[in-house]
């Protein structure tokens, strides 16, 4: 019986990595991000790399930490506007960019998961985004095609997993984790518990261990990416005093 569980992050992602490689890596902002995969891709020192990811993390957390190594060479993403880094590198001409509109790169993802190559999509069509891509008409609209999208590593995050390699997401840390986990050729999963085998309800699993080949539990602690609370009252405005 194979074994897909891990103790570290290095472990996971021994004989898996290599300079020129693809890596998925889900997430959205700081949210759902596989920070202890991320933390041992850096450490390896592997580079010339391309990312699919739907933004770059910050200046020293998440992604962040591998465009400060040096080892992204381009990035296929939606947004990137949390990262001074990352328009640095980019204006320099020292970071390839493949924009996309969010909904486009989730669907290209999905699609290169589930074997589909190509597809077409309303989205874009008449703008830069359409550039140099086959542009059709259907029932009197045009569409322009967009290639799925496949990688030669997925790293993603998860609340709860077993060690079949089932996983379960918690609210909008899902995002982009459940379509990267079936688009990689090997996908490496890390999550916040790791629980015994028939621990988690079957129709409450998001990802299906199929997809999961290797495991483990992180060592998470909670980074918000913007804190916004609302001003604290003074003791008499709250008691009803003018002030």
């Amino acid at each position: 019986m194979v074994t897909k569980t891990r103790a570290t992050a290095a472990e996971a992602l021994e004989g898996l990595l290599f300079d020129g490689m693809t890596i998925m890596a889900g997430g959205f902002g700081l949210c759902g991000i596989p920070e202890n995969l991320i933390a041992a891709i850096r450490a390896s020192g592997v580079k010339d790399l391309t990312v699919v990811s739907n933004n770059c993390g910050v200046d020293d957390f998440g992604l962040g930490i591998l465009l400060a190594g040096g080892q992204i060479r381009k990035m296929i993403s939606s947004y990137v506007g949390e990262n001074k880094l990352f328009e640095q590198l980019y204006l320099s001409g020292d970071l390839e960019l493949e924009f996309n509109p969010q909904g486009t790169l989730a669907e290209r993802i999905r699609a290169g998961g589930a074997g589909i190559p190509a597809f077409y999509t309303k989205t874009g069509v008449g703008t830069l985004v359409a550039e140099g891509k086959e542009v059709r008409e259907f029932d009197g609209e045009l569409y322009v095609m967009e290639r799925g999208l496949t990688a030669d590593l997925s790293i993603v995050k998860a609340w709860k997993g077993d060690a079949e390699g089932n996983l379960v997401y918690r609210k909008t840390a899902r995002n982009f984790n459940p379509m990267m986990a079936t688009a990689g050729k090997v996908t490496v999963a890390e999550v916040e518990e790791l629980v015994d085998v028939g621990r988690l309800d079957p129709d409450h699993i998001h990802t299906p261990g199929i997809y999961v080949d290797r495991i483990l539990q992180g060592v998470h602690a909670k980074r918000i990416e913007r804190v916004t609370t609302r001003p604290r009252e003074t003791e008499g405005a709250a008691a009803g005093e003018e002030v």
